[in-house]
């Protein structure tokens, strides 16, 4: 079962170098004694503290080994893994690494003991073996530093209470076998949290007064920097920026980057499980970047495809812990509702849904540490990095002018599903609709630069749209959830449980129904004032690029002709008539016969965009010859229906 962090497993300390430490030492050792420290307390500013009392302990010497796994798997979610030996005594510790500010500290620190097999045989049940199963998996360790220490630590009391700890150490950093060892001085002062504000002051004189600087580097950062080691960076994408008038393509991939990023950002917060926000975060970048994948499908390499299949798996096993997230927190909710005699059988609700959740974290932890998943990464970093083709006039195309017919397909397809909803009220066409709207929010949410941010208006009721119908799924979820569970065979539910949950899927129908009568009220907004704004406003940016750019015109309507006879005059014009004859009447329509219409020089020519600014025509340059009415062997037109994505022509279907 995960747990979240609680206070005591978060580390408050100072860490300051020092060039000698005989003066803080000869400055603890006055503290010895009884008095007045001038540090006021944070809640009482009058009120002064009593003497901080400092209380000598035995010194000791300590050896630390830092361990990792080949491919830094700790050290890339910001942690670092440090077994101890002390005194014949072992014990390992995983520590978070945090930024230093002006020598303060705040970072995760757990410690179990460890056991007789060494690291690698540590559990998953301790505060160390669930959270090192959740970040690394089961590849193996290995060490990576030694580091050795004397220390001379003091208790620090106030008021007959410990409240801090602080030492002074004398650091050996072993740099393999022969190069000189690293040596470091240093004076820590680790602090309750609920006494960090009032031991600012306390600390400052000790700073002061021994001559201390902050710490810019803790011990296992001062180490890698000394081997040579470094811990890799999260992967360079390319830019995530776009000027004013950017191509398809830039802007696609910029979108991607951003978005996949965010997933990468998000993924070791999903390990651990202690925060439920950091996995609905990284489930919502997975589907902002498939959202993208599929706007900009025309504009991306092929591969893109396979790659938005593989984020639809990914995204899946992220949903089914989701899911269980939402609906514990309902329950939870309930229970501070329902009377007292009917909380113990929510309570073992909350335990089976627990159960559920641990399997589908299995699962997802699975997924996270599968070769596949190491592939999906790898080679959509590499895409990203390659950027958008040259030779893909889709991608090349700029943005101001394609996106909109895009934005407004999407706005067809939403209002069309919100149509069929609203005549249904089924729950299905609801869904479908919320699917809809959410393309259509990406997509708006993508360009919004484009059109300097002016997008949000619209976006807003879009938004209020979604939230209402994403309520009545989760609603239509959790019930179907909740009758799974009971009516499962050999179910071990009491017959009271069963009730109570009976009774909460009743109140998750009446929420679904509640919510299908007021959203419908909502889906007028789609085409409103808002909207109408919004297209004028993509249009007058199209018609502002049209100025510098040439755009494809239509193609021209195809000549008629008629059959050369064989007897009587050729149709053309009539002759001129000669000076002062009178003037002839007009011709009579000769009689009907067929036309026969034909395309002249192939078929016509499909869209291509022109990137640079129009010139002005040259009335003595000669006209364009016209395209040959056979292009060549093979598919005759097959020159002019180039890949949307620059990787060779399509086949027969454009």
């Amino acid at each position: 079962m995960v747990k979240s962090a609680t206070p005591k497993d978060i580390e408050v300390e100072w860490q300051f170098d020092a060039l000698d430490l005989r003066p803080a030492e000869r400055w603890f050792g006055a503290l010895s004694t009884e008095r007045m420290v001038e540090t006021q307390t944070l809640n009482a500013p009058d009120m002064v503290l009593s003497a901080v009392i400092a209380v000598a302990k035995p010194a000791e010497r300590l050896v630390d080994t830092y361990f990792d796994t080949a491919d830094w798997r700790i050290g890339r979610s910001g942690h670092v893994l440090r077994v101890r030996n002390r005194a014949g005594r072992g014990e390992v510790t995983l520590k978070g690494l945090a930024q230093s500010d002006a020598g303060l500290r705040r970072r995760l620190e757990v410690t179990e003991p460890l056991p007789a097999g060494g690291v690698g045989a540590l559990g998953v049940n301790g505060p160390v073996g669930w959270r090192l199963r959740a970040l690394a998996g089961k590849r193996p360790l290995q060490p990576i530093l030694e580091v050795r220490t004397r220390r001379r630590p003091f208790d620090l009391g106030v008021s007959g209470e410990t409240v801090a700890e602080a030492a002074l150490d004398e650091t050996t950093i072993v740099v393999g076998s022969v190069n000189q060892p690293v040596r470091l001085q240093r004076v820590e002062v680790e602090v309750v949290p609920a006494w960090v504000q009032r031991f600012e002051a306390f600390v400052d004189v000790l700073r002061r007064e021994c001559g201390l600087q902050p710490a810019a580097l803790s011990k296992f950062e001062a180490g890698l920097l000394a081997a040579g080691l470094r811990v890799p960076p999260p992967p360079e994408l390319g830019p995530v920026a776009f000027d004013s008038n950017p191509s398809v393509g830039e802007v696609a991939f910029a979108v991607l980057r951003r978005n996949f990023a965010a997933v990468l950002a998000h993924e070791t917060g999903t390990r651990l499980g202690e925060d439920v926000e950091e996995l609905h975060d990284m489930r919502v970048g997975t589907r902002r970047t498939r959202a993208a994948l599929a706007l900009f499908e025309n504009a991306l390499p092929v591969r893109a495809r396979h790659v938005r299949t593989e984020l639809g798996w990914l995204a899946g096993a992220l949903g089914a812990v989701r899911d269980l997230d939402v609906q514990l927190g309902r329950v939870d909710e309930w229970m501070r509702d329902v009377p007292e005699t009917d909380r113990a059988a929510l309570a073992d609700l909350a335990v089976l849904l627990g159960r559920e959740r641990e399997e589908a974290r299995r699962n997802l932890l699975a997924c996270l540490d599968s070769a596949r998943y190491e592939r999906l990464v790898a080679g959509f970093t590499t895409m990203l990095r390659q950027g958008p083709s040259r030779r893909s006039a889709t991608a090349r195309a700029p943005a101001g002018t394609v996106m909109p017919d895009l934005i407004e397909a999407l706005h067809r397809s939403a209002t069309k599903a919100a149509r069929r909803a609203r005549r249904s009220g089924d729950a299905a066409d609801f869904h479908r609709t919320r699917i809809r709207l959410k393309r259509l929010r990406y997509a708006l949410e993508f360009v919004s630069e484009i059109y300097q941010r002016r997008t949000a208006k619209y976006l807003r009721h879009v938004v209020k749209l979604q939230d209402g119908l994403g309520l009545m799924q989760d609603a239509r979820v959790a019930a179907a959830r909740l009758h799974d569970l009971a009516t499962a065979r050999g179910s071990t539910l009491s017959p009271t449980t069963v009730f109570v949950m009976g009774g909460m899927t009743e109140r998750y129908r009446m929420e679904s129904e509640r919510l299908a009568h007021e959203v419908p009220g909502l889906l007028h907004e789609l085409g409103g004032s808002e909207w109408r704004k919004l297209t004028s406003l993509m249009e007058r940016r199209r018609l502002e690029l049209g100025a510098q750019y040439r755009w494809p015109s239509p193609s021209p309507a195809p000549p008629a002709f008629r059959p050369a006879s064989t007897q009587g005059p050729v149709p053309g014009p009539p002759p001129d008539p000669a000076p002062g004859a009178p003037a002839a009447d007009p011709p009579a329509p000769p009689a009907a016969e067929p036309l026969l219409e034909r395309h002249v020089g192939g078929p016509p020519s499909p869209a291509v965009w022109a990137t640079e600014p129009v010139a002005a025509p040259d009335p003595a340059a000669p006209a364009p010859a016209p395209a040959p009415a056979n292009p060549g062997p093979g598919r005759p037109d097959e020159h002019l229906y180039p890949s949307s994505n620059g990787e060779g022509p399509h086949g027969d279907s454009r």
